[in-house]
């Protein structure tokens, strides 16, 4: 049986390694897709275990960012590890700032990389049917557990609606 989704306060934080652009529709083409390239480079360069400065507990990110519109629009991916913010990343290396604030988080467990797939495929069946919380389109991310759990966050607003500014991005203090 499947977990369901459990909602929790993040405390910004930054995350340094390799991007790209791409949309929903082009993943679902193998000819357009980029997100398998994406982490093969991860991968293949040792950024999970070599990146000079990076976080201490040895996680995996990928961070959805840059949103053009909804999850029909272009977005960027980064995959990355933690680190602190840089006035001027190193060449080749993106550095993206994950907002605070509110998360739905959807935990998954399987075998990479069907068990990301049907996470997300979760993640758009449950918005789909019209829940409490809109998605917010600022930051989400897969925080990598081990090699056989991901945990996917989506920033959410409040139920109400309210405590979020014009733009759409929550503005609920994020827990240290």
């Amino acid at each position: 049986m499947t977990a369901a989704p459990t909602l929790e306060q993040v405390a910004p934080f930054h995350v340094a390694g390799l991007a790209v652009r791409t949309r929903n529709s082009d993943e679902m083409n193998p000819a357009t897709a980029r997100l398998g390239d994406l982490w093969g480079r991860f991968f293949s360069q040792s950024w999970d275990g070599s990146v000079p400065g990076r976080g201490d507990d040895g996680r995996v990110f990928g961070v959805y960012s840059g949103y053009e519109s909804d999850e029909h629009g272009a977005f960027d991916v980064t995959a990355g590890v933690v680190m602190p913010p840089a006035d001027a990343p190193a060449d080749g290396v993106t550095q993206v700032a994950v907002q605070g604030g509110t998360y739905l988080v959807f935990r998954c467990e399987g075998t990479m990389p069907q068990m990301v797939i049907d996470g997300w495929v979760r993640v758009w069946q449950h918005f789909a049917a019209a829940p409490a919380h809109c998605r917010r389109f600022g930051t989400d991310f897969e925080q990598y557990e081990g090699p056989d759990e991901v945990a996917i966050y989506i920033g959410v607003l409040p139920a109400s609606g309210a405590n979020a500014d014009a733009t759409g991005t929550s503005v609920t203090t994020a827990a240290a």
